[in-house]
């Protein structure tokens, strides 16, 4: 009975599908772990590093755009206060600041009117995936293993996700064609293909210069868009142009996030989508009619703060990331060393290594599997991602992924240790 006294006959078969999918479930997954093994060792969430968080940053950032409004917007102290208080436009206030930032770290041309701010770069999914679904012949491609968020974004806007063969150089762009071939011959229509193309979640791999062209040839010969996500190029040894640079024949959507290279309590992202629309507008017009009946608005008080690292960083993220990219640098290196030391002599074990981002494949001869992941945290103090999670159920069986972002040289020391003493007595 509920508070009002009336039967209620709820069960999960009679909700939206996407509830009882894995992908779903395994975002809560972690932290369930997390919470029944607070002294694990966890190398398993991506977050952002936390040493030079500092809550006089949150009001530095604050003062910085407020004197940006009066300054060079010409605002009066009403309209300051106004920006800050009031619902902001539904693209963002802050949609020609990201453009600078862009310009200045990407070397991306985009106009401030193709600019969505959204609630994180997961929104930004969602609104995409959901306007481009428009009929059941509508499919999206993606590189197998995918971030589990664009799953999840998939599934809540029932768009079938096909996936495209991935290596060590990231997502095959010949399998690519295969797929887009196969799609036609099943009366598909693709609409897009989501790639990370720098240090991606969960892989780690980046494609080289030569499969970035190819990969925008193979798009505009199809007449597809490509999803790009790129929340992680700023953190490697070396700076690859993004696809959205490379573009030339406006096939690529940019998602953008502030998540790692901001503030992640901020939660505010972003989509580029500049293309032209037949009848007039862009493609970014659409993402925003949508976004208006979702959210509304992104918080203008979190595109403040946002906006105050970029004015007080000349627009560059690069800039204000730099202690941050050489501690991931350091991490990944000691990561490398650490598995190198402690695994490199076991026969069936190897993991990839890649020149930047948060994360590292290991590859055992044995299923990994989340039963085995609660025995590492339950009899090693320890937490990974079953890579499973990734190719949603339909692989990875023998992989896990290392997150390196979050921990001190001694928590990776001992973390790989406690690693090392689950797989070893596991191999054959």
């Amino acid at each position: 009975m509920d508070s009002n006294g009336l039967s209620t006959h709820l069960n999960v078969e009679t909700l939206h599908g996407s509830l009882t999918d894995p992908a779903i479930s395994s975002m809560n997954l972690l932290n369930e772990l997390i919470d029944e093994y607070p002294v694990a060792i966890s190398m398993a969430a991506g977050r952002p590093y936390e040493e030079f968080f500092d809550i006089r940053l949150i009001h530095s950032y604050l003062d910085a755009y407020c004197d940006h409004l009066r300054r060079d917007r010409k605002m009066d102290e009403a309209g300051v206060t106004r920006t800050l208080f009031q619902y902001g436009t539904t693209k963002g206030v802050i949609a020609d600041l990201i453009a600078k930032n862009l310009a200045e770290d990407e070397n991306i041309d985009a106009a401030p009117e193709s600019v969505v701010v959204t609630v994180g770069a997961q929104e930004a999914m969602f609104l995409v995936l959901r306007t481009l679904r428009a009929g059941d012949r509508d499919v999206l491609l993606a590189p197998a293993p995918t971030y589990v968020g664009l799953t999840g974004a998939a599934l809540l806007t029932d768009t079938p996700v096909w996936p495209v063969r991935s290596n060590e150089n990231g997502i095959d762009p010949d399998d690519l064609v295969l797929q887009l071939k196969r799609a036609d011959e099943q009366g598909k229509r693709v609409r897009a293909c989501y790639v990370t193309p720098n240090f991606a979640n969960p892989t780690g791999t980046s494609m080289d210069l030569p499969s970035r062209h190819r990969l925008l040839d193979v798009a505009e010969s199809n007449g597809i868009l490509l999803l790009e996500d790129n929340a992680y190029g700023l953190f490697g040894s070396e700076r690859l142009p993004s696809l959205k640079s490379l573009d030339r024949s406006g096939s690529v959507v940019y998602l953008g996030s502030f998540a790692k290279t901001g503030m992640p309590g901020a939660r505010v992202g972003f989509a580029v989508a500049g293309q032209r629309m037949a009848d007039g507008g862009l493609f970014a017009d659409q993402l925003s009619k949508l976004k208006g009946m979702l959210t509304v608005n992104t918080s203008p008080i979190a595109q403040a703060v946002i906006a105050g690292k970029l004015l007080l960083n000349d627009f560059s993220l690069t800039k204000a990331n730099a202690r941050e990219i050489a501690i991931y640098q350091r991490n990944l290196r000691l990561t490398l060393g650490e598995l190198e030391r402690g695994l490199g002599s076991c026969e069936g074990v190897s993991w990839n290594t890649p020149t930047g981002g948060f994360f590292v494949t290991v590859t055992v001869p044995f299923v990994v599997d989340d039963e085995l992941l609660e025995t590492a945290a339950r009899e090693h103090g320890v937490l990974f991602t079953p890579m499973h999670h990734f190719y949603g159920g339909k692989g990875g069986f023998h992989q896990l992924r290392l997150s390196i972002s979050l921990l001190t040289p001694e928590l990776i020391e001992e973390g790989v240790a406690r690693l090392a003493a689950l797989i070893k007595p596991r191999l054959p």
